[in-house]
C-alpha cells in the first residue's frame, strides 16, 4: 500500500466517527438535506475504508476494489433523480466530504507535511472522481426516467376507444412519427383482434399538421388495418389539412375521409346497418 494511501486509511479507520458527524454536519449547512443522508454517509464512509484496504491506493477508481463505493453511490444517484434532486445536489453531497477528510488529514498529518500533502491531494482527486460518477449515473438516471415518461404519455395520447359495436376509433393528438405509429398500429390491430370490430376511424382532428411523412404514416396504418380484415376512416380533414394534401400531391384514393369524428360515426353506424332517428317530441302538455 502507497504510503499516501495508507494515510487516508488511517484517517478512516481512527477517526471514522468524526468524519462522519463532520461531514453531516456540512452537508445540514445547505438547509437542503435529506432524510435518506443519515443512512447514505455511514455507508459510503464504510465502503470507501474498505475500497482503500483492498485497493491500496485511490489512482484507479475503476478497480474491482472500489465496487462497492460505486454500487453505493449509484444507488444514491438514482435515489436522487427519481425524487427530483438535481445533479448539483447530488454531487454537493459527495463533494461536502472534503472538508472533513482535510480536517481530519490535518488533525493526523499536521507535523508531517510531505505525508499530509499527499494524503490531501489523493483524496481530493477520489473525491473528485466520486463525485464525476455520481453526475454520470444521475445523468442516465434521468434519461431513463424521461424515457419511460415519454412511453407512458406516448400511451396516454393514443387511446383505442370502442364507439359502438364493431367501430373502433383512435384520436390523434399531436405529432404523428414513426415510434408513435408502430404503437398506434400496435394497439389498435390489438383491439381489433380482441373486439372482432370491422372498422375503425383515426381521428386526425388534433393532428397541427399533415405533410408528406405524416400521410405515409396514416397510410400504413390503414394497410395494416385493411390486412386484419377490418376498413378505415380517417375523420378530422379541415380545410387547411386538405389543402395541404392536394399540394403535397399526395394520393389517398381509396381511403375514406371526413370532416369530422361526427361524420365518420355516421357513416361508420349506416356501414353496420344502423339507422339513427330524432325521437319525436312527445304530444300533448303536462295535466
Amino acid at each position: 500500500m502507497k504510503q499516501n494511501s495508507a494515510a487516508v486509511e488511517d484517517l478512516l479507520s481512527t477517526q471514522r466517527d468524526r468524519v462522519l458527524a463532520e461531514w453531516q454536519a456540512e452537508l445540514g449547512t445547505g438547509g437542503r438535506a435529506l432524510p435518506s443522508e443519515g443512512r447514505e454517509t455511514g455507508e459510503l464512509l464504510d465502503a470507501l475504508l474498505s475500497g482503500v484496504r483492498a485497493s491500496g491506493n485511490t489512482e484507479n477508481f475503476d478497480d474491482a476494489a472500489w465496487t462497492p463505493v460505486r454500487e453505493v453511490l449509484a444507488g444514491l444517484s438514482r435515489s436522487r433523480a427519481a425524487q427530483g434532486s438535481t445533479a448539483a445536489d447530488t454531487s454537493r453531497f459527495v463533494l461536502a466530504l472534503k472538508k472533513p477528510l482535510f480536517a481530519g488529514l490535518q488533525r493526523r498529518f499536521g507535523d508531517q507535511p510531505a505525508v499530509l500533502v499527499d494524503a490531501t491531494w489523493e483524496v481530493s482527486s477520489l473525491v473528485d472522481h466520486m463525485a464525476q460518477h455520481t453526475v454520470s449515473i444521475y445523468q442516465r438516471s434521468r434519461e431513463d426516467i424521461i424515457a419511460r415518461q415519454q412511453q407512458e404519455l406516448l400511451e396516454l395520447s393514443t387511446p383505442v376507444v370502442k364507439l359502438w359495436d364493431g367501430v373502433l376509433a383512435v384520436p390523434m393528438i399531436g405529432t404523428l412519427d414513426s415510434g408513435r405509429t408502430q404503437l398506434v398500429m400496435e394497439t389498435l390491430l390489438q383491439r381489433i383482434v380482441e373486439t372482432g370490430s370491422a372498422l375503425a376511424i383515426i381521428d386526425i382532428t388534433g393532428v397541427p399538421t399533415v405533410d408528406t411523412l405524416v400521410a405515409q404514416h396514416l397510410l400504413k396504418t390503414v394497410t395494416a388495418i385493411r390486412l386484419m380484415g377490418a376498413d378505415a376512416i380517417i375523420s378530422g380533414i379541415r380545410p387547411q389539412i386538405a389543402q395541404t394534401i392536394v399540394h403535397l400531391g399526395i394520393d389517398l384514393e381509396g381511403i375514406t375521409t371526413k370532416a369530422t369524428l361526427a361524420d365518420a360515426l355516421a357513416l361508420a353506424m349506416r356501414r353496420a346497418g344502423f339507422v339513427v332517428t330524432k325521437a319525436k317530441a312527445a304530444a300533448g302538455g303536462a295535466a
